[in-house]
Order: C-alpha cells, then sequence, then structure tokens
C-alpha cells in the first residue's frame, strides 16, 4: 500500500511540474470539441473524402493518388459508421501530435515554456482545427511522421526498439501519402551522418521497407505493376506544364501528344484534371498513360532543370507569404471557417454508395452559431504566418549546424525541408501540404533554448528533490 502511494504522489508531483502544457492541452481540446459543434458533421473533399470512404468499404490498392494507410484507419472506424467519429479521432490525433512534440523536447533539457511554444502551432493554429475536421488523410499523416522522428531525436543514439518503431511509423506514413518515401532514404542518410551503430538503421531500414515492398506486391497482383500508386507520373507531368517547351526538348514521337496545347491553368496541379489539358485530350486519362507522362516529364526537367527549378522555387516561395496566397486561385487557402451549409456534391458518384455503405446519416457540413461564430474570430489571429514559419526553419538551419545541438536538430530540420519542398518538385504548391512541415520544424528550432548541460543536469536534480515523495 505504501508503494502506491509513493507511485501516486510521485505521479501527482510529476503532474504539478508538467502543469503549464496541461492548462495548454485542455485548451487546445475545447477548441475541438468548439470545432465539432461549429460545423457538424464533417468537412468533405468531392474526391479525396469519397475516395478514401469508398476504398475503406471496399479494401484494395487504389489505382490513383491514395494507398491503403488512410482507409485502413477508416476501416477501423467503420463499426461506428459515423463520420463525426472519424474527425473525433483526428482531433485525437491532433492533441497527440502537440503532446509529443512537448514530451520530446521536455526529454532533451529544454525549459517548459520553450517546449510549450514549440508544441502551440499544432495545437492552436486554425489550420490544424480545419484539416483535424476533414476526411483526409492529413492528420494521420502528421502524427506519424512526428512521432518517428520523435523516437530518432528522443536520444542522442536511438535503441534498436526505438529505430524499429519508427521504421515502422516511416512505413506507416509513406502507405498514407507517398511524398513520405524520400524520408525513408533520408533518415537513413541522417542517421549515417550522425555516425550511429549500424545495426540501428539496418533495422529501420528493414522495418520501412518491407511494409512498403508488400503493399506493392499486393499493388502489383491487383494492377499489374509493382509500386504504390499509378499517378506519379502524371503528377510530374502537370508540375512539367509550367515550363515545359517543346522546341527545346524535342520529345519522341510517342510523347508529342503530351506537349502543352496552349492551354494555361493557373497552378501546375490543375493540369491533372482540366479536360481541356493535352493529357486528358487522349484516350485513357491520366491514369492509363501515367507511364508516358512521366517519361515526358523526366525529359522535359532534363531539357529545362533551371526552368523546372525557377518554377518549384517559385511555388514553395508562397509558403511563406503573410497573407496566404489562393493557389490555385478557386481555393480557399486559409482563414476557412465561415457560416453557410456545404451540400454533398451532385456530381459525385460515390456519394450515394458510401452513405449507403459507410454512413447512412451523411450529410453535408453546416455552421452552428454560436460556435462558428467563435472559430471565425478566432482563426485570424491564429494562423501562423508565412514569415514566421521561415524564422523557425532558419532557427532549425542554425541549430543543425551547431555543434551542441545538432543531433536534436538536424534530423526534423531535414524532414521539414524535404516535406516543404518534394510535393512542389513533384506536383504543386498546397497550403495543406505546408502544414506537416510545422511541427518538425518546430522540433528542430526549439533545442536553441536548451539549457547547457551542467544547469541542465543541476535543473533535474533540484525537480527531483522537490517530487521526492515524503517517507
Amino acid at each position: 500500500m505504501l508503494a502506491y502511494a509513493r507511485r501516486l504522489l510521485s505521479v501527482l508531483a510529476g503532474a504539478r511540474r508538467h502543469r503549464a502544457f496541461t492548462v495548454v492541452l485542455v485548451a487546445a481540446a475545447v477548441l475541438r470539441v468548439v470545432t465539432m459543434l461549429g460545423y457538424p458533421p464533417a468537412r468533405l473533399y468531392w474526391y479525396d473524402s469519397f475516395a478514401y470512404l469508398h476504398n475503406a468499404v471496399h479494401l484494395r490498392p487504389e489505382q490513383g493518388f491514395h494507398p491503403i494507410g488512410y482507409p485502413l484507419l477508416l476501416r477501423a472506424l467503420l463499426p461506428f459508421h459515423s463520420v463525426e467519429v472519424i474527425v473525433a479521432v483526428q482531433h485525437a490525433m491532433g492533441l497527440a501530435t502537440g503532446a509529443i512534440v512537448y514530451a520530446v523536447l521536455r526529454g532533451r533539457a529544454l525549459p517548459g515554456w520553450a517546449a510549450v511554444a514549440a508544441s502551440a502551432p499544432v495545437l492552436f493554429d486554425a489550420s490544424f482545427l480545419r484539416l483535424e475536421h476533414a476526411v483526409v488523410s492529413d492528420t494521420l499523416f502528421i502524427l506519424l511522421v512526428v512521432a518517428a522522428t520523435a523516437l530518432l531525436v528522443h536520444r542522442p543514439v536511438p535503441s534498436a526498439r526505438a529505430a524499429a518503431t519508427a521504421g515502422l511509423l516511416l512505413a506507416g506514413a509513406a502507405l498514407t501519402r507517398t511524398i513520405a518515401l524520400p524520408l525513408i532514404l533520408l533518415v537513413l542518410v541522417v542517421l549515417a551522418v550522425r555516425r550511429v551503430p549500424w545495426r540501428r538503421p539496418a533495422v529501420l531500414a528493414l522495418t520501412a521497407l518491407l511494409p512498403v515492398a508488400a503493399y506493392a506486391a499486393w499493388y502489383g497482383g491487383v494492377h499489374g505493376r509493382f509500386g504504390v500508386s499509378g499517378t506519379d507520373g502524371a503528377a510530374l507531368w502537370a508540375r512539367s506544364m509550367t515550363f515545359a517547351d517543346c522546341a527545346v526538348i524535342r520529345p519522341p514521337q510517342d510523347l508529342a501528344p503530351l506537349c502543352p496545347n496552349g492551354t494555361v491553368l493557373d497552378a501546375a496541379g490543375e493540369y491533372v484534371w482540366a479536360k481541356e489539358s493535352s493529357l486528358n485530350r487522349l484516350p485513357g486519362g491520366h491514369l492509363a498513360l501515367n507511364d508516358r507522362a512521366r517519361a515526358f516529364a523526366l525529359r522535359a526537367i532534363a531539357a529545362q532543370p533551371f526552368d523546372y527549378l525557377r518554377e518549384v522555387a517559385k511555388d514553395t516561395a508562397l509558403a511563406f507569404a503573410w497573407t496566404p496566397v489562393a493557389h490555385p486561385a478557386r481555393t480557399v487557402p486559409a482563414f476557412g471557417f465561415a457560416l453557410g451549409t456545404w451540400p454533398l456534391p451532385a456530381d459525385q458518384p460515390l456519394a450515394d454508395q458510401v452513405r449507403r455503405e459507410y454512413d447512412p446519416d451523411l450529410t453535408g457540413m453546416r455552421s452552428v452559431r454560436p460556435y462558428a461564430d467563435l472559430l471565425i474570430a478566432y482563426q485570424y489571429p491564429a494562423y501562423l504566418r508565412g514569415p514566421l514559419l521561415a524564422a523557425v526553419l532558419l532557427l532549425g538551419a542554425a541549430g543543425a549546424l551547431r555543434r551542441s545541438s545538432r543531433t536534436a536538430a538536424l534530423l526534423p530540420w531535414a524532414v521539414a525541408v524535404t516535406l516543404l519542398v518534394a510535393p512542389v518538385a513533384v506536383l504543386d504548391f498546397d497550403h495543406r501540404y505546408v502544414l506537416p512541415v510545422v511541427p518538425v520544424a518546430c522540433l528542430a528550432a526549439a533545442p536553441a533554448f536548451a539549457r547547457p548541460p551542467r544547469r541542465a543536469a543541476a535543473d533535474k536534480a533540484r525537480e527531483l528533490r522537490r517530487e521526492a515523495p515524503v517517507g
């Protein structure tokens, strides 16, 4: 009995040490409750959300843009037959992501205020509230990437168990959004630079690549091609449409029909869907022509490398604007909480099927006052402006270059930069794609405020003395 009393006292003392973050976490949870009350049942994207819900019922590798990771989560929640349960789980994931950022930084001897500040963007930025409230894969992807990164920087040399778990998390991220595939190689390179014993990267590579290879084999059995996606070529072709000049590229006869046909759109990603683009005017569309589209895009990049880099740099720079830029112009880049109703799309062929098979009560989203009014007012100050994101990335870069903080900062900074640039390089800029950058960038920037080792040891000793149970 005395042992249990001592353990309880120790837990209570630990809670007192983290009471500032506890208050922050409760406030963030209240915001998420307000979001669910203000915008029932959930935000649905015309294509993505319905494709995910359909694939959750009919589990099989999708030939298009969506691998199996997020549908597996939706399948686990299928017994509830409710999209409201889905977004409730995703709001909990947002809280868990903030808690992971805080916990790993406190474990790296950061003062409490710095760890709380680093977790604040993912907990309080209104863009994360909107993202978690949508039936899309991004929230799951963010949690997986942040958890894997945290495991690998929690200690100067990760344990074999941490490396194996991080590998599984990265595999899950890659099977949720394919943009995480290069992260596996990136992590292995960074661990080599940090001179981590070779067995740890080997374990990570094994646990990360085996699930991806197994899914690629399943995909090949269904679609006749070993891979995880059937649209990578179409995406890269769309990227090339912003700069391609066939007088310079000189494509062979079979690729010439994929040259720009005079259609001018305001964002690279629009070329994938536009009926008037040269790809979609050919028989079969972007799925059937994926390999040819990839071949054309690679030729375009090889023939016009500086034009390609210019377009990637120009679109990446959109992330650093003070006022969010609508890209493409038809989208709402930020400050998307509004009053109104958003019915289910009449031209979405999967809507009725999803209602029958996944959620019989599925309806379009609507705003409910006064909760929606609170969020509309809240979203304007609660937004991480582009220059602030740039400052966080620069602070992380400084930490990655400094010897004292390199171990803690290098990996998350490299992950953040890759997540920022890679989507633009292979398709286009999207404000949704910037959000995964934020928590890992904060993980990289925060070690700049770490206590010196001797002071950290002294502070830890004082905390242990304060927390020691009486008797």
